[in-house]
């Protein structure tokens, strides 16, 4: 049976970009506050009208498709990761899939919210370990300024839009997807949703009046579990593998927080130059937030490289996976 490999990455991040200086002038705040607090400087938005993640997911898609020389009709899958969808429906990788002119290919998909990219990547790994499909894309598009209320002082610096892409494919070598685990605890609903809009809280103007389509996070509630959950799954990890800290070349978290980041670290003992981070100019970008970060790093990467992507999100939803670089 092949393992499944990722053979190529690509990213994009929208041109305009709020500064923490910017965002000073809309609600009371200020850089000091929230790079001490959060880690961020700038995060991008998409600001052209008419626009959601299928924009970010399709220029993401065909940077990958032109940088492997991929023919569209060879994609046999798409599997997009997103919170953010441009309607309740059809899909956004329907949408993303169309715009990439991807004729022959199946498209979904599947909500994780953080952890999304590494389970839509356990998904395409599936499918090619079992022979199902050959070349699977992996795409994660967030137009988190969407959900965002830019009144909320406690919310609104955390978060930018972005979206990014995988080609993942067969290989005989001992390289690309090798371990992952996932957890879910729905006890987390109540401190981490948008809790109007959906089935439970349609759109009326009551919800609208409420403020209820906006992402609501309890801070302090979220922070606690993602750093103990973020940690404990990145240790299964290495301890369902035989492996130790100093086996492992990268460690690739979630880029939700830079303090999470570096509590998780520091737990693991994993020394901070091992640590791959970039949330000072990206913000999070939710699930695009780990592949944005490999493919900023990808030049650093090394083919046989062992890496551990770890990542906490809203259900409450959190694993972690190891994998063998397979790019040169």
């Amino acid at each position: 049976m092949p393992n499944a490999r990722i053979s190529g990455i690509a990213s994009y991040l929208p041109d305009d970009i709020l500064d923490n200086d910017m965002l000073s002038k809309m609600v009371d705040t200020n850089d000091e506050w929230i790079t001490t607090r959060v880690g961020i400087k700038k995060r991008h938005i998409l600001n052209k009208e008419n626009t959601g993640s299928s924009y970010l997911g399709i220029r993401a898609v065909n940077k990958l498709l032109e940088s492997t020389g991929t023919n569209p009709d060879d994609v046999e899958l798409v599997i997009c990761a997103t919170s953010n969808p441009d309607y309740r429906f059809p899909s956004t990788a329907s949408v993303i899939a169309y715009g990439c002119h991807l004729k022959n290919c199946y498209a979904y998909d599947i909500q994780a919210a953080c952890a999304g990219f590494i389970v839509a990547l356990e998904d395409a790994a599936g499918y090619v370990k079992s022979g199902l499909k050959k070349k699977v894309v992996v795409v994660c598009a967030e137009k988190m300024s969407s959900m965002v209320n830019y009144k909320d002082r406690s919310t609104c610096a955390l978060f930018g839009d972005g979206a990014a892409a995988v080609l993942v494919e067969p290989t005989d070598e001992n390289t690309g997807v090798q371990d992952a685990v996932f957890h879910v605890d729905g006890h987390g609903l109540e401190h981490l949703y948008m809790k109007g809009g959906g089935s439970v809280h349609p759109t009326c103007q009551a919800t609208l009046d409420a403020g209820e389509h906006y992402l609501f996070q309890d801070g302090r509630h979220v922070y606690k579990h993602a750093v103990t959950d973020m940690l404990t799954s990145t240790q299964d990890i290495l301890q369902r593998n035989n492996l130790t800290v100093n086996d492992i070349n990268w460690l690739v978290p979630h880029q939700a927080n830079l303090r999470i980041i570096e509590a998780v670290a520091s737990r693991a003992e994993i020394p901070a130059e091992k640590v791959l981070v970039n949330i000072e100019h990206t913000g999070n970008t939710s699930a695009a937030s780990i592949p944005i970060c490999l493919d900023e790093y990808k030049n650093k990467l090394k083919k046989g490289d062992k890496i551990i992507l770890t990542a906490f999100g809203a259900g409450f939803t959190w694993g972690a996976m190891y994998l063998i670089w397979d790019m040169n």
